[in-house]
């Protein structure tokens, strides 16, 4: 029985060292001098759980303003100012959502496996790194989300 006990630690043991070593990977040491790159955000995640770059929140902003050429809409025509003021309320605030999820609800809708008739026109000619910079943009900004904490 102390074979059994002292395999599960090794194999324990050995997926945290393999956990840690995918988190640090060398965009982690470029990190520090990649902050010009993130328009000066310090706090820009170097890679995303959606495998997409790191996002560039001031990019981001610009991106949100332009109008796509699908349907003649910016981002902040349907989700309102800095992703917090929905034109309808059917659309999501995105201020302040978690900038992987918004990464990840991108990818879907350019993919075409997530479906909204504005949504998949709008991204289907985003780049990675649009995606990225759009998701750190909306990620920042400060949010009028709530959820159920303290709600009795």
């Amino acid at each position: 029985m102390p074979n059994v006990l002292h395999a599960k630690r090794l194999t324990l043991a050995l997926l945290t060292i393999l956990a840690l070593a995918a988190c640090s990977g060398p965009e982690a040491a470029d990190y520090e001098g990649a902050a010009s790159e993130h328009g000066g955000d310090t706090n820009a995640p170097a890679s995303s759980s959606a495998g997409l770059p790191a996002g560039r929140i001031q990019i981001g902003e610009e991106l949100s303003l332009a109008k796509g050429e699908a349907t003649g809409q910016s981002c902040v025509d349907c989700h309102g100012a800095e992703g917090n003021a929905p034109i309808d309320p059917s659309y999501p605030r995105i201020a302040g959502q978690y900038s992987d999820y918004l990464g990840h609800a991108l990818e879907a809708y350019r993919s075409g496996n997530r479906q909204h008739a504005l949504m998949t026109v709008q991204a289907a000619r985003l780049s990675d790194q649009d995606i990225a910079d759009l998701a750190a943009y909306f990620g920042s900004r400060d949010s009028k989300l709530r959820d159920l904490h303290g709600v009795d």
